[in-house]
């Protein structure tokens, strides 16, 4: 079976080829992690349970802002602290000067180089915060300026639409939230292996492509930890093939933009195995009953063959750690959707790997 695991050596210079070569790179990226990086993961954590933080904020911009909300997620659930999301440019545009103290920031960005980030995240510690960096380049800017630094271990990303850190950033928040709360992570051991049965089925994928070569717009929607999910893969969408795609929690799907789908709607909807996807069943039930082109990406007890889907291989995994798998089939869906229609998912126009925001 052709999957995402060819050599890169015998794609170079197709389109697409970095971007499929990195995908491909996963499975090894989160062992490198779990097996090089969790020990120093747990001993900031240990550092910064000390400081007992009463509040937690995350920063971030794009893809590793979908990795954010993510650890949003872990945070409120996992550990019962309040979080949110910053605002940069209160303190980079506004100049406003927030009180942080016994606030743990926890700034994410692949590069460390924005300078919003940067800039926010330096204010910040000068106001009182604990800083942690969540990055892949430990000589950045960011790591710099933060107290704290959790390298990403990647290696060089060298395609435009991000892949390989995002997984790799879903797995140290997952490692570093378990880490605050004395946990191990444990469960999440079994990533790898499961992973590697994801990106060997590329076949699928390919198939369900061609459903959306011609596609106008796309809606996708989740709940709980697979809405995360939701964002990056419209994000994904997006930035390689063009196709105006749509992220909806199912809960605000429900309160005004179902209007908009119809029986020609690409609609993508991602079912957790837990109280996510439980969540999310009356959404499905609503997007069936209005002829939705629904299509399902989840556990098997969710994915028939009426539905065209993809089935993950979860049984055992936590619900929280199911968002590290979920999101493979949809980075390959977005490179295949972009070849099909004639364009290179290695670089997105109007695109660089440093965004300078300020």
């Amino acid at each position: 079976m052709s999957g995402f695991t060819t050599s890169p050596d015998q794609r170079r210079g197709r389109p697409g080829w970095i971007m499929s070569g990195e995908m491909a790179e996963q499975p090894a990226v989160l062992r490198r992690i779990l097996a090089d990086g969790a020990p120093a993961v747990r001993a900031t954590a240990e550092a910064i349970a000390a400081r007992r933080p009463r509040f937690v904020l995350l920063s971030a911009r794009g893809t590793s802002d979908n990795a954010a909300l993510y650890a949003k997620y872990l945070i409120e659930i996992r550990l019962g602290l309040p979080c949110g999301l910053t605002s940069m440019s209160t303190t980079t545009a506004y100049g406003a000067k927030p009180h942080f103290d016994d606030v743990l920031l926890i700034t994410v960005s692949q590069s460390g180089g924005s300078p919003d980030l940067t800039a926010s995240t330096a204010a910040a510690r000068a106001a009182g915060a604990i800083t942690l960096a969540v990055t892949n380049n430990a000589d950045s800017p960011l790591a710099e300026v933060s107290e704290f630094h959790l390298d990403l271990l990647a290696g060089p990303e060298k395609a435009l639409p991000a892949t390989k850190t995002y997984t790799a950033e879903l797995l140290v928040l997952y490692l570093l939230v378990e880490g605050l709360r004395g946990g191990d992570g444990a469960p999440a051991a079994a990533l790898p292996d499961l992973a590697e049965q994801v990106l060997a089925r590329g076949d699928e994928v390919r198939d369900l492509a061609h459903r959306y070569r011609f596609a106008q717009r796309m809606v996708l929607t989740s709940r709980g930890y697979g809405y995360p999910t939701a964002k990056e893969a419209a994000l994904k969408m997006m930035e390689t093939s063009y196709i105006p795609a749509l992220a909806y929690s199912g809960a605000d799907l429900l309160h005004g933009p179902l209007a908009m789908v119809d029986n020609i709607s690409p609609v993508i909807a991602i079912v957790t195995e837990g109280r996510g996807g439980q969540a999310l069943q009356p959404v499905l039930d609503r997007l069936r009953g209005r002829g939705a082109d629904l299509v399902v990406i989840g556990p098997h007890p969710h994915v028939t063959a009426a539905s065209g889907g993809f089935a993950l291989p979860t049984a055992g995994l936590p619900e929280e750690l199911q968002p590290l798998l979920e999101i493979l089939p949809l980075q390959k869906l977005a490179h295949e959707v972009t070849l099909a229609r004639g364009q290179d998912p290695d670089a997105p126009r109007a695109m660089s790997k440093i965004t300078q925001t300020h």
